[in-house]
């Protein structure tokens, strides 16, 4: 039975079993034509931007030609007004102030009152001082006729001599309380007067800081008196103006009479940035370098007949200390500054743009002077720098004159009064 069985296990039909070959990966061509598409447009409208390039009219931008002449180079500085002389008002005596005789703010006179102090108590310290003189001018008296009535007397023996030398030291010493009693006078005097508090200068007088019925002590500030006309005006300048300018300080310091017309010709730029119509002239150097800040102080004058100037103000100090021979100027708004680099955009031949880089100096009013990168006569853009670029062709126009100041040390200046 069991042979049977395998027969016809042997004999039993198998499954069938389908075998598949692996089929080649499809290709996907449809990115591939996509960017081909992309490629034919951009060419496409490359072409066309380029056909219109060469279709558009040369944009329009304004120009205006290098200048060429000679430019002076100012230097400004910030200074202080002070008072020519400022008189700081004290009290040399004690006692109570009992009137004001100055209006605040006025201009007063040398020997004018502008205090009093209760005069009572030194007043009775004269007459006492009075007293004690002619008591001190008695006694001397008495030892004159002593001495001369005992003189005879000690020749003949009628006295001893001891007897004479007393009278003669009581005279000497009764001159000696004299000559006490009369400088307690003068003191007692000097006292009284001091009571009336007067100005020593003429000038303006500031804010009283004492008030009637207060305790003046010795030393009190009373109030101040400031001489304005000239006023003085201090500055700082660097240490590598200095070294500069040194040869110039010199020569104003030791020869203070002797100068060129309008050499060391100073101007004051007030706050509002109007300009004092007056000019001053520097007169001298601090001793010293301050050396904290490296700096060193000039001291100068202006003419101050109105009283407008008073101390305390600030204002720019401006002065011209060099003259660049055939500088070349353009106007600011041609000059275009990026991450430090200054550039300008020059018309060449065919009314093509060049972009130069150039080295610029200081500002001359609306003016740039530019040392370096630039040739007299050539043309730059003042207006539509940032819609042009290197080679491109543009239609220049003119750019209408910018308004200059009549000078460039007076821009605004005040009237003179």
């Amino acid at each position: 039975m069991t042979i049977n069985r395998l027969n016809a296990f042997s004999q039993a039909p198998k499954p069938f079993i389908v075998r598949t070959r692996p089929q080649p990966a499809r290709r996907d061509f449809r990115g591939v034509a996509s960017l081909l598409a992309c490629l034919l447009l951009g060419i496409t409208l490359g072409c066309d931007r380029k056909e219109a390039e060469s279709t558009a009219m040369p944009p329009e931008v304004l120009v205006a030609e290098v200048i060429q002449k000679d430019v002076p180079i100012y230097g400004e500085w910030v200074g202080t007004t002070v008072g020519y002389v400022d008189a700081q008002i004290r009290a040399r005596i004690q006692g109570y102030l009992i009137s004001r005789h100055y209006t605040e703010g006025s201009v007063v006179k040398t020997n004018d009152l502008l205090f009093k102090i209760d005069p009572r108590p030194y007043k009775a310290s004269l007459d006492q001082a009075k007293a004690e003189l002619a008591r001190a001018e008695a006694a001397y008296k008495k030892s004159q006729l002593d001495v001369k009535r005992n003189t005879p007397l000690a020749a003949e023996g009628a006295i001893s001599q001891k007897e004479l030398d007393d009278a003669l030291q009581a005279s000497a010493a009764n001159l000696a309380s004299v000559a006490s009693a009369r400088a307690k006078l003068e003191n007692a005097q000097l006292n009284l007067n001091w009571t009336s508090v007067t100005s020593p200068i003429n000038g303006i007088a500031g804010i009283a800081t004492a008030q009637i019925g207060d305790l003046i002590v010795e030393n009190t500030l009373m109030t101040t008196v400031s001489q304005v006309n000239p006023i003085k005006v201090q500055f700082p300048i660097s240490e590598q103006e200095y070294l500069k300018l040194a040869n110039r300080i010199e020569k104003i310091s030791n020869q203070p009479g002797v100068r060129a017309p309008n050499e060391h010709r100073l101007e004051l730029i007030l706050a509002d940035g109007s300009v004092y119509p007056h000019k001053g002239r520097a007169v001298l150097a601090d001793r010293q370098v301050d050396i904290k800040t490296g700096t060193i102080t000039i001291v100068s004058y202006f003419p101050n007949p109105t009283n407008f100037l008073r101390p305390g103000l600030f204002a720019k100090v401006r002065a011209s200390i060099e003259t660049r021979n055939e500088g070349l100027l353009v106007q600011q708004r041609a000059v275009q500054e990026l991450q430090g680099t200054f550039q300008v955009a020059v018309i060449e031949n065919g009314n093509t743009v060049a972009i130069r880089t150039v080295s610029p100096g200081p500002r001359i009013g609306s003016l740039w002077l530019i040392n370096d990168g630039l040739k007299p006569g050539e043309t730059v853009i003042v207006e539509g720098f940032l819609k042009v670029r290197e080679g491109m062709v543009v239609t220049p126009k003119t750019a209408p004159d910018e308004p200059q100041p009549e000078s460039e040390s007076s821009p605004t200046p005040l009237p003179a009064t």
